[in-house]
């Protein structure tokens, strides 16, 4: 019998996780998974007895689950097993545990977590994508997809669930919406497409407001793992999003993608995973994810049929810009070729800072290593071109970095960069680290500088290829 008395502040359950992640938004788990941690001050601390709480409301007046006090030394995925979860909704969960000194932890900070639609018959958005009559499929730039619409006053929360075919970045009122990068992820497409949730209670307002949509190729239909490998998934880009915006009177609007919307292209006039980006800024459709834009040249789009029906919300670790790097030199090699150094082989781009007359092009092709004459070398890319390419508008100082592509890199061949002749300014230049935004869980350090190095290499390479 586990008694209910010895707290001590010296025990507590910490880091709740559901399905493995911290008050996880828009999950569509019918009855997710609990874990925890145990902090102690004694030695061998083991657990003896969890008591698991779930609630609608944060103060838990009225508890949905509880599991009472169970005898168990379980604290890893515990399911959730109380009245059926409703899509769309919060839920609070909070633990206590026993350990086998009988001591009785106060209830953990609470957590939460959110679903999303957790069934097909919740979706009312449509596939969309630009009408072929006016922007042929099969270009390279990438579609701009936008739509305007009023809220009245009273907004007290909002959601966007929403995924895309290949790659897409979202706008709401001339912001991005989200952090992360290369948007659905890759899945197997025919089988499992992620979608995303967004909270942007915040970046929605009284009255005019407006979506914008970016699309590229991606993995869906990109140049994939070899030349001419083309189209795998799909050869025509689509967006599918829809959000739900709820008043203080309990009334609630829907905004779906649908035959409504306006299409056009703008200044990514090529992006391919493997190849980079071309970028021309004079392109630039300023104002076009901010209501009252003049949009009266866009096409319209229309409703593409999609085989894929298998939605999930998304499981993998959102990709990030998880570190940045300073260029350690520039230098000029024996083949009369300026080259940036980062200092370190990295897979991610490079962001690069500007001041030119319009028209500028400044090109950066990318590469791992130098041939034994110090020459920048490409040979080892294959078929990938790893090229970025920015044309300025000549607007003041512009900064770049591309969209829907990343590279693996230490060296940059840089040319059409103003004053290149004389050096670069690497102030100008920074190195953006992308991957899969992992917690890390550990460090390793010895008396060895060769083991520490290889143990950082270890590192960098498991980073590169997450």
């Amino acid at each position: 019998m586990i008694e209910r008395n010895h707290k001590m502040t010296l025990l507590k359950a910490k880091a709740l996780t559901c399905e493995y992640r911290i008050n996880p938004l828009g999950i569509d788990i019918k009855k997710p998974r609990i874990s925890w941690k145990i902090e102690s001050d004694r030695r061998g601390t083991m657990q003896k007895a969890y008591h698991i709480q779930v609630a609608n409301q944060e103060d838990f007046n009225e508890v949905l689950w509880d599991t009472g006090i169970t005898e168990s030394d379980e604290s890893i995925h515990i399911e959730y097993n109380g009245p059926e979860l409703k899509p769309r909704t919060r839920y609070f969960y909070r633990v206590k545990v026993w350990d086998n000194f009988d001591r009785e932890t106060e209830w953990s900070e609470t957590a939460w977590w959110e679903t999303g639609l957790l069934t097909s018959a919740e979706w009312k958005a449509e596939w969309i994508t630009p009408d072929p009559s006016g922007i042929d499929p099969l270009s390279e730039p990438a579609f701009l997809l936008r739509k305007e619409f009023t809220l009245k006053p009273g907004i007290t929360s909002a959601r966007i669930y929403g995924t895309g075919v290949g790659l897409y970045e979202l706008y709401l009122n001339g912001d991005r919406v989200g952090d992360e990068l290369f948007a659905p992820g890759w899945t197997s497409y025919h089988k499992r497409l992620q979608y995303q949730t967004y909270d942007v209670t915040e970046q929605l307002q009284d009255g005019a407001n407006a979506f914008g949509i970016m699309l590229a190729d991606g993995w869906y239909k990109g140049n994939l793992v070899r030349e001419n490998n083309r189209n795998i998934y799909g050869d025509s880009r689509a967006a599918f999003f829809q959000m739900h915006v709820t008043f203080n009177d309990g009334s609630e609007d829907v905004i779906v993608t649908d035959h409504t919307w306006k299409a056009s292209t703008g200044s990514i006039l090529f992006s391919e995973i493997y190849h980079g980006e071309t970028y021309d800024a004079r392109l630039e459709k300023e104002g076009w994810t901010r209501p009252n834009f003049i949009d009266q040249d866009w096409i319209g789009t229309i409703i593409q049929e999609m085989p894929m029906t298998q939605l999930v919300s998304q499981e993998n670790n959102p990709t990030r810009v998880t570190e940045i790097l300073k260029p350690i030199d520039s230098f000029v090699t024996p083949a009369g070729e300026t080259v940036l150094d980062m200092g370190q082989n990295m897979v991610g781009r490079i962001r690069l800072r500007v001041n030119a007359p319009a028209g500028t092009r400044i090109k950066l092709k990318h590469a791992e290593v130098l041939d034994k004459y110090g020459n920048i070398y490409f040979g080892n890319l294959k078929f990938a071109k790893q090229k970025v390419e920015y044309i300025t508008k000549g607007e003041d100082t512009e900064t770049y970095a591309p969209h829907f592509t990343f590279q693996g890199f230490r060296y940059v061949k840089i040319e059409g960069y103003p004053g290149q002749e004389t050096g670069l300014p690497l102030e100008n230049f920074m190195g953006e680290v992308i991957h899969s935004d992992m917690e890390r869980t550990g460090e390793f350090e010895c008396s060895d500088p060769l083991v520490n190095r290889l143990q950082q290499n270890i590192v960098w390479g498991q980073r590169g290829n997450f």
